[in-house]
């Protein structure tokens, strides 16, 4: 059986976004009928959520009470592989200036072959460009945490000194995903939001408000 991923980023967007050329495809009546729910859900959400923050050392020393969760080595491939990538969207959202005229890749004008594949390769050329960025340069406190279950497991990734969040995990029936999803709502919930998250609608608060208005599997 094919094993389902979910991924969820708190606090920055990913580095590489995706676009696809051609006309926008007219909206059929069903996915109308889903936007309105998910804006009712998103709205229902909104009105639920209080202030009560917990630091990002707090929520792994609660995933690793509640949930065993372990802490990857340092030496590890995915670890370095998901260093790499976290540090590329922190330097994107902190530091953009380290990146030059790459710090922001705008959408293409015209969405053909040859303005995407020039795209594709400011985007490379970035990530590239980031990895050799020296870590005085972007210090980082980043840490990987792994919950494994029977079948499929989650990832948290964090990082102290940005208060960099993100969540994904994988397995491959429906009936682990739910049980996945639950945890990493209640991970997200524990991770709470401030006040001041509330009131200037960070990037903090909006992920807490994604996770919460995403349907169920």
């Amino acid at each position: 059986m094919k094993e389902k991923e979910v991924s969820i980023i708190g606090g920055a967007d990913g580095p590489t976004s995706i676009f696809i050329a051609g006309r926008p495809a007219k909206k059929s009546l069903k996915e109308g009928v889903r936007k309105c729910i998910y804006n009712c859900r998103r709205k229902r959400a909104e009105k639920g959520i209080r202030a009560n923050p917990h630091t990002l050392r707090a929520v792994a020393v609660y995933a690793v009470r509640k949930y065993d969760a372990a802490e990857l080595p340092k030496a590890q491939k995915r670890y370095k592989d998901q260093y790499k990538g976290a540090k590329e969207s922190l330097i994107i959202m902190h530091r953009p200036e380290l990146l030059g005229d790459l710090g922001e890749i705008k959408r293409p004008e015209t969405f053909d072959e040859e303005s995407l594949k020039e795209m594709y390769r400011r985007i490379q050329l970035r990530s590239e460009m980031a990895a050799n960025i020296p870590d005085h340069e972007m210090p980082m406190d980043f840490h990987v945490y792994e919950i494994k279950m029977k079948e499929g497991h989650l990832e948290m990734e964090m990082d102290f000194r940005w208060d960099f969040f993100s969540v994904s995990y994988s397995a491959p029936s429906k009936k682990t995903m739910k049980k996945l999803k639950k945890i990493s709502r209640e991970l997200y919930m524990y991770y709470g939001v401030s006040k001041e998250d509330i009131k200037n609608r960070t990037e903090r608060y909006l992920a807490l408000l994604t996770v919460l208005s995403s349907k169920s599997l």
